[in-house]
Order: C-alpha cells, then structure tokens, then sequence
C-alpha cells in the first residue's frame, strides 16, 4: 500500500519571501530523497492559473465584487485539488504549495472582512477534510514587507497587482487573520521571523522541517 504523502503549504503577505523559500523548501525536501511536487495557489494547472490571471489583473475598468473573489478563489481550488494536490499526494510525493486555504481566510476574510464561517463552509466542500499536514507562516511587519516589496518591483520593473495594491490597513487586517490562525492550530503552524536575513530565515524553516520530517518517519 502506497503511504499518502505530505502537504506542506507556505503562507504570508506579500513580500516576505514565499517564492524563495517554497524553492527551499523543496530543495530541501529533495535532497533528502523525497520527491515533490512545487505547486502555487492560485492557480497550479492551467485553468486554475487562468483563473489566477483574473484575479491578480488589475487592468479590469469593472470592479472585482468580494463574493466573486472568494468564489473564484475557491473554484481555482477545486481544479487545483482535482488535476494536481490530491493525484501527487495519492502516489506519495510531498506537495509543497505556495499558498492555500489558510490565505483566504487572510486575504478574503480578515482583508475583505467575508465572515468566516462562509469561508468554511467553501473550504468543506472543496477539501473535503484535505488540509495542509504543516504551514510555514513567514511573518513580518507589513511595513517591512512593503519597502522590500516594492525594491522588488523596482528590480524587476513590474507592476503591482490587485492585491499588492491595497493599502496598508489591508495588509494589516491579513496578518493579523493570519496569526489568529497560527495560534489557534500551533500543531500545524509553525511561524517564521521573515524579518531576519534569508540565511536565519532558512535555518529557521530547515530546522522545522527536519523536526517535523523526523516526526512523520
């Protein structure tokens, strides 16, 4: 009988280093003999990234309503669980996912302000009991993540999108959801100072893993 394999999600504002250290993460992961699927939300297969293209786009004259937001969140989700997560996790390769249901609660719930219970009631429905095994929480100040997102825009000349919009008060609102979810599950979360130098931040992320790899063996 084949052993399901483990989901691991990394969560976080923008700008405090998901991209960067999911590609740890996996390399980690890899080095140790354990395949693993990359994957990102939105988005992850073609239709969901279709999807994502939606709802990052900021060119839109129409205004994005907040129900149309989550339910394209999640409608991503499903195609994203159906096509990718749940086949990978099925054959016993890790799937280590830039983002997942905990960002909705985040973004959507405490950012836009859906009551949460809707949330869930999305988040049954679609996961069906699915959720992440651990979650790296890469946290910041949002004022840090701001000045060091926006020297990563400057760097690579892109414009920001719908959410790397908002105003701080947003993103104040999403870290806040976020550390409420942290301490209310600190079995699967693990919180990440993003604030320190990337050679802490990935010390920190590899010395949870090993403990958490060790526990699962």
């Amino acid at each position: 009988m084949i052993k399901r394999g483990r989901f691991i999600t990394l969560e976080g504002g923008e700008g405090v280093g998901k991209s960067t250290n999911v590609a740890f993460v996996a390399s980690w992961l890899k080095e140790r003999g354990i395949e693993v699927v990359r994957t990102r939300e939105p988005g992850g297969t073609p239709r969901a990234e279709a999807i994502r293209g939606l709802l990052l786009d900021p060119s839109f004259d129409e205004t994005l309503h907040t129900d149309a937001e989550l339910l394209l969140m999640f409608a991503a989700r499903a195609q994203h669980l159906a096509q990718k997560i749940v086949p990978a996790l099925e054959r016993g390769a890790w799937v280590v996912c830039d983002r997942f249901t905990d960002a909705t609660f985040a973004y959507q719930g405490g950012g836009r302000g859906i009551e949460s219970g809707r949330i869930a009631q999305l988040e049954q429905f679609v996961q069906k009991g699915l959720s992440p095994d651990l979650t790296l929480l890469l946290d910041m100040s949002p004022d840090a993540a701001k000045e060091r997102l926006e020297g990563r825009l400057r760097d690579q000349q892109t414009q920001r999108d719908r959410f790397e919009q908002e105003q701080l008060s947003f993103f104040e609102a999403v870290r806040h959801a976020y550390l409420e979810r942290a301490t209310a599950a600190p079995q699967r979360f693990a919180l990440i100072d993003a604030g320190q130098a990337l050679d802490q931040v990935q010390a920190s992320l590899a010395q949870t893993l090993e403990e958490r790899v060790t526990l699962w063996q």
